[in-house]
């Protein structure tokens, strides 16, 4: 009997205990949701003035460069609409005419920040002390 014994206490010796591994794992896993929540993502802060309020709205006279983006991001110089390719070209031809002019972007509230984004490198590549500026449009 006391070889039967032996046996049985070798077996239960044999078994692997799960539960110290799964705490383990427990705590990984609840680690990891703690320091995830605290990753910021960086994205583009756009500060767009309130539609309502004219007071912030620039002079559109002569001395300006006015681009308009629509809704869909097409983007329009005057009436004539031209493509984001073109816009440094553009906007190059219109600055070397007048080198005080700025750049003025009367964008869509639903148009993407990328387009403006788009146009205003554009502008810096003209000239890097070139000043953008945005102002909301309801077209």
């Amino acid at each position: 009997m006391s070889r039967r014994r032996g046996k049985a206490v070798e077996e239960e010796k044999a078994e692997i205990d799960l539960t110290p591994m799964l705490d383990v794992v427990f705590i990984m896993l609840i680690f990891f949701i703690v320091t995830a929540s605290f990753v910021k993502e960086k994205a583009l802060d756009v500060n767009v003035p309130d539609p309502n309020d004219t007071e912030t709205t620039p002079p559109t006279d002569k001395q300006n460069i006015l681009l308009t983006v629509d809704a869909n991001d097409e983007i329009y110089l005057g009436a004539s609409r031209i493509d984001t390719r073109a816009v440094r070209a553009r906007i190059a031809q219109l600055y070397a005419e007048n080198p005080d002019a700025i750049v003025i972007v009367r964008a869509d509230n639903k148009s993407s920040a990328d387009t403006y984004v788009q146009i205003a490198d554009a502008a810096k590549e003209v000239n890097p002390n070139i000043q953008v500026s945005l102002v909301p449009y309801k077209g």
